[in-house]
């Protein structure tokens, strides 16, 4: 909600609840000048502008019923608004004069990770202990201009933009909003790191096909055998290329839900024999050792088997990659509750702890990994398979420990 709604809220309800306490100091004061006037009066004598007993007690009544009427509106409205400041995901926080805390909302607490106990009643020094925040609260109330920045919270490893809004009828009064700009930083970088890393991929293919074209113009022509040599690895880069065009078109089709599912059942030894298979020669190229460990009887899947085998190769391929020569890449399975678990562990180098929460993301690699080779897409299109069969796929690594890639499927 922008801020500019909310304090035109509250705005209009502080003019409701003055209007209404007008209206409320209007009627007593004609009640008291009624009420003196019939005890300062003769009996016999009294005045013929004063209204009878029973018009007065109705119109009495009548503004009494009115009053209340107005008073459960405001009600009503204060509630609405109440109810607005829970919900929206925005911090708010109101300081007053003496620059304390008078109200806070839900979503100002979480961000703020404290209760709010701990925030009433206190100074916006104590509840915000950044001083970044307090500098820009300072300058809203000593300017009585709107202050508006962006802040990285170390604290919390997050970045908050804080809106500081001066009061126009009390400018020492500043109401704070905070909003939460972790998410969309996080796929700035993501964005960006993609356009790097897709640069990356590019050029280098692109670097070897000129320098190989450069070579056979010169006069490598003429040399047969040398010709046929760089005429074979240039099908190698363009065939890379290829690789990544159709990786990314795959890629797009998923994350667009433009590909089908063919769902059929199947069970988990088949699907990680298969898969298994497939892979068999590149493992004994690298001198690794590919191990299965499913039992038979476990429930079977319904999953689109090609897609699942997809997934499987990717993870069984990065296992062989990491691993060095006389290492294991195990396939198992096992049964959950309602789902099968599968599992693709290897004894290669491990993942780093700080890359690993960023592994999944397209052309995000390690860098370990940046001297293997490969696109750099397979773990994306890994992850966004098995989400589409309303799965998860996670991994767990120790650095030079070895790594073990976890996806899970509803077993039928």
């Amino acid at each position: 909600m922008p801020s500019s709604f909310i304090y035109v809220l509250l705005v209009t309800l502080l003019a409701i609840t003055l209007f209404l306490a007008w209206r409320n100091y209007t009627l007593k004061k004609q009640i008291r000048s009624l009420t003196e006037r019939i005890r300062n009066t003769d009996k016999e004598k009294l005045p013929q502008d004063l209204p009878r007993l029973e018009d007065l007690s109705n119109a009495v009544a009548a503004l009494q019923k009115r009053l209340h009427t107005e008073i459960d509106d405001a009600k009503s409205e204060q509630s609405k608004l109440s109810g607005i400041l829970e919900q929206i995901p925005d911090g708010i926080m109101i300081a007053d004069t003496q620059n304390r805390i008078q109200f806070v909302n839900p979503a100002a607490a979480r961000l703020l990770e404290k209760s709010t106990e701990k925030i009433i009643g206190y100074t916006v020094s104590e509840t915000l202990r950044h001083h970044e925040m307090i500098q820009l609260w300072q300058k809203a109330k000593k300017s009585g201009k709107i202050q508006n920045e962006i802040i990285e919270i170390s604290r919390y490893q997050r970045f908050f933009q804080i809106i500081a809004i001066p009061d126009q009828y009390s400018p020492k009064e500043i109401l704070l909003i905070i909003q939460d700009l972790t998410n969309l930083r996080r796929l700035e970088r993501v964005r960006r790191d993609f356009i790097s890393n897709l640069s990356h991929e590019l050029r280098t293919p692109l670097a070897s096909l000129r320098a190989l074209t450069e070579t056979l113009q010169d006069g490598a022509l003429d040399d047969p055998p040398a010709a046929q040599a760089f005429l074979s690895r240039i099908e190698t880069e363009v065939d890379a290329l290829t690789q990544m065009a159709q990786e990314l078109l795959d890629l797009s089709r998923i994350e667009s839900g433009q590909i089908k599912l063919n769902l059929q059942e199947s069970t988990p030894q088949k699907i990680l024999q298969r898969a298994m298979d497939r892979m068999k020669m590149q493992a004994e190229r690298a001198d690794v050792t590919l191990a299965l460990s499913c039992k038979s009887e476990l429930p079977s899947v319904q999953a689109d088997i090609a897609r699942i085998e997809q997934v499987l190769v990717n993870l069984i391929h990065n296992g062989i990659k990491f691993t060095s020569t006389g290492g294991t890449v195990t396939l198992s399975a096992e049964a959950g509750s309602r789902l099968i678990r599968f599992a693709i562990s290897d004894s290669g180098i491990g993942i780093p702890a700080n890359d690993l929460p960023r592994i999944f993301e397209r052309f995000y690699k390690a860098d370990p990994s940046r001297r293997s080779g490969g696109t750099g897409l397979g773990l994306s299109i890994s992850k966004h398979l098995i989400e589409a069969h309303e799965g998860k796929i996670w991994a767990e690594s120790r650095e030079g420990k070895g790594s073990t890639f976890y996806f899970e499927l509803g077993s039928v």
